[in-house]
C-alpha cells in the first residue's frame, strides 16, 4: 500500500511516522513550546533528525474546549513554518479545517491536508469547502478524521454506544463521497479520532478493533500520542493532565503507538518521534523473524 500525496508517493509497507509541530500557544501537551517561528523551524529539523517520515504543522489547537482560531491569525502561524519545511525533502502535512488555510498552504507545496472535520467545516459565509479545495487538487493527499460534535462539545456530550461500527460508517461514507469526485483511494488516508468525542473506554475500543478499518482499504492513521486516555489508563488524574511532565507522558504514548501498528496502523501521529522510531525498529526486526 502508499499513500499518494502532492510531491511523494509514501510506501506504506513499513509504518511511518509522523513529527507533530504545534505552532499554538495553547495545544494540551506542549502548547508555547514551539508557539515561535523560531522555535518551529528549529522543531521541524529536530523531528527529521529524530526520524520523522511526515511533518504535521498546525496553528490550531484541536484540544476539548479550543476556540475557532481566525483565519489570519492561523495563516499568519502557519505559512512561515510550511514555506520552510517543503524545503526539507519529506512530505508535508497541514493539520487545519479552513478551506482558506488549505489552499494557501497547498499554493506553498504542501503534501497534505489533515482535516479533524474530514472536510465537513463551513464557515456559514463562504461557500467553498475542504471538499472542494481537496477534490480540485490534482494529487494532494487528505486525512478524514472522525469527530463526534466539535471541539468544544466534544467532550461534554461524547459518543454513545458501540463506537467501531459508527466509526466506521463515517470514515466509509466521507471517503466513498471522495471517490465520487473523482480522486484516487491512494490520496485517502483515515484516521478514527482517538480522544474526540469518546470516552476513555471508547479510545481503547477503537484501538482494540483498529483492523475493522482495514478492509476498507485505505491507509490508516493512529494519533494517540500524549492523550488523556492513556493518563487515565496509567493511573493519573485526569484533571492533571495538562500539568503532566513530557517524560511522564512518554511511555504510554509510545506504546499505544506501537499497539496501534500491531493492530494496523500504517502511520502513527507523534510528539514524541525518536523513541516512537526506536520501538517501531524493535517491533520491525520482530516482524521478520516472525514464522
Amino acid at each position: 500500500m502508499f499513500w499518494q500525496t502532492s510531491r511523494f508517493c509514501i510506501d506504506l509497507q513499513t509504518p511511518k511516522v509522523m513529527g507533530i509541530v504545534n505552532v499554538t500557544p495553547d495545544s494540551f501537551s506542549d502548547g508555547g513550546l514551539h508557539a515561535s517561528r523560531d522555535a518551529a523551524l528549529a522543531h521541524c529539523d529536530k523531528l527529521l533528525r529524530d526520524g520523522a517520515d511526515i511533518l504535521d504543522i498546525g496553528g490550531e489547537s484541536t484540544r476539548p474546549g479550543a476556540l475557532e482560531l481566525a483565519v489570519d491569525e492561523e495563516l499568519a502561524r502557519v505559512l512561515p513554518i510550511v514555506r520552510h519545511a517543503v524545503t526539507l525533502g519529506v512530505p508535508v502535512s497541514v493539520d487545519t479545517y479552513k478551506p482558506q488555510v488549505m489552499q494557501a498552504v497547498l499554493d506553498l507545496g504542501a503534501d497534505i491536508i489533515n482535516d479533524v472535520w474530514a472536510l465537513r467545516w463551513s464557515d456559514g459565509e463562504n461557500s467553498t469547502t475542504g471538499r472542494d479545495i481537496v477534490g480540485a487538487h490534482g494529487n494532494c493527499g487528505v486525512c478524514l478524521m472522525h469527530m463526534h460534535r466539535n471541539p468544544q462539545t466534544m467532550q461534554v456530550a461524547p459518543m454513545e454506544g458501540d463506537v467501531m461500527p459508527q466509526v466506521l460508517l463515517f470514515l466509509q461514507h466521507l471517503a466513498e463521497d471522495l471517490r465520487g469526485l473523482g480522486m484516487n483511494k491512494e490520496r485517502i488516508c483515515i484516521d478514527p479520532g482517538i480522544g474526540f468525542g469518546k470516552t476513555v473506554e471508547q479510545n481503547f475500543a477503537l484501538l482494540g478493533q483498529q483492523a475493522a478499518l482495514l478492509p476498507l482499504g485505505y491507509a490508516v492513521l493512529a494519533g494517540w500520542s500524549r492523550k488523556s486516555s492513556l493518563a487515565a489508563v496509567t493511573q493519573r488524574s485526569l484533571s492533571t493532565v495538562a500539568t503532566l511532565d513530557m517524560r511522564d507522558r512518554l511511555v504510554p504514548s509510545v506504546t499505544a503507538a506501537l499497539l496501534a501498528v500491531q493492530n494496523g496502523a500504517h502511520v502513527v501521529r507523534v510528539h514524541d518521534v525518536k523513541e516512537t522510531v526506536q520501538a517501531l525498529k524493535v517491533f520491525g526486526a520482530m516482524q521478520r523473524h516472525r514464522g
